[in-house]
C-alpha cells in the first residue's frame, strides 16, 4: 500500500480498476484547513493525464510494473515480434500498443517492454538513437536566419526537423521522449 502523502514522480499505484502513474506532485499545507496532496498522474494503460487532490493519509495498492528488455526482431502486418536476450522467446505485441515513439526503432534494437500482469502495455525505445537521413531537400545557400530547419525522413520513415547543413546520407542522433534532432553524428 501507498499513501498519497508518499507520493513521488514515477510511483504506481492502482485506483478505481485502473492503473496510474504520478507525473507530478505537490504537498499543499494552507495556513488555514487540512494539508492536502495535489497529483498529477497518467493512465498507464490508456495514456489519459488527469489532475487530483488528495488527503494524505488516502491509501492505494502499490502496482507493480514489469519492464523488460527484449530486442525489436521484425514486423508481420499489424504484430512485432521482440525477442528475449536470455531465453530467445519471441513476444508479438499489437501495433496499437506500440505507442508514437516506436517509428524511431529500427530491426535489433533493445526496447524496453512494459507490461502490468502479463498484459503488454506501452514500449520505451532507447533515449537516443542514430538513424540514417533517407530523403531531405538541400539547404539553400544563403537562408542563414537562426534555427531555420526543414523536414527530413529518416530510415525508418519517421519524419523530423533538421537543420539546413543536415543532407541525404548524414546520421544524426534523435531523442525518441521528443522526437527532436540532437546532433549530427
Amino acid at each position: 500500500m501507498i499513501t498519497a502523502g508518499d507520493f513521488r514522480n514515477g510511483a504506481t499505484f492502482e485506483m478505481d480498476g485502473g492503473v496510474f502513474q504520478v507525473v507530478e506532485f505537490q504537498h499543499v499545507k494552507p495556513g488555514k484547513g487540512a494539508a492536502f496532496v495535489r497529483t498529477k498522474f497518467k493512465n498507464v494503460i490508456t495514456g489519459a493525464v488527469v489532475e487530483r487532490s488528495f488527503n494524505p493519509t488516502e491509501k492505494f495498492p502499490t502496482a507493480f510494473i514489469e519492464r523488460k528488455e527484449m530486442e525489436y526482431s521484425y514486423n508481420d502486418g499489424d504484430l512485432y515480434y521482440f525477442m528475449d536476450q536470455e531465453t530467445y522467446d519471441q513476444l508479438p505485441i499489437n501495433a496499437s500498443d506500440l505507442g508514437d515513439n516506436f517509428k524511431f526503432v529500427k530491426e535489433g534494437m533493445i526496447c524496453r517492454i512494459l507490461s502490468y500482469k502479463g498484459k503488454v502495455f506501452g514500449i520505451e525505445p532507447p533515449t537516443f538513437v542514430e538513424l540514417l537521413i533517407t530523403a531531405t531537400e538541400p539547404g539553400v545557400r544563403g537562408d542563414t536566419a537562426t534555427n531555420v530547419t526543414k523536414p527530413a525522413t529518416t530510415e525508418t520513415g519517421a519524419e523530423v526537423r533538421v537543420p539546413l547543413f543536415v543532407n541525404e546520407g548524414d546520421t544524426i542522433r534523435i531523442d525518441t521522449r521528443t522526437g527532436e534532432y540532437m546532433e549530427r553524428v
